[in-house]
């Protein structure tokens, strides 16, 4: 499977790679704001959001940040790029997954 989307993953790597770009830009990505930085965005907050806000209180790459790495750039860099590379696998995983099941 790999050689045959081996353009597809030497993409994915290139593009996992440039994740950390990210940490040059100012602010904050579009769309990943908590409750607080909601209302400075939108002026509001939805009434379903605000509800479930509190559901989910663990993440294990909270933040794409590596617990117990200090806050420096390399750090950051890294746990952009494990975040990309766990989530890439997660999705593949997934995929791969789905796609036995559909066929069988």
């Amino acid at each position: 499977m790999f050689k045959r989307y081996r353009k597809l993953w030497l993409g994915l790597g290139v593009l996992i790679i440039l994740t950390p770009l990210g940490l040059l830009a100012s602010g904050t990505a579009f769309g990943e704001w908590g409750i607080d930085q909601l209302m400075d965005e939108v002026g509001f907050i939805p009434s379903g959001l605000q509800k479930m806000a509190d559901i989910w209180s663990h993440a294990p790459l909270a933040d794409y940040a590596i617990a117990g790495f200090d806050g420096s750039l390399l750090h950051s860099a890294l746990g952009y790029i494990l975040s990309a590379v766990v989530g890439t696998a997660l999705a593949a995983g997934l995929m791969l997954l789905f796609g036995k099941v559909v066929k069988d």
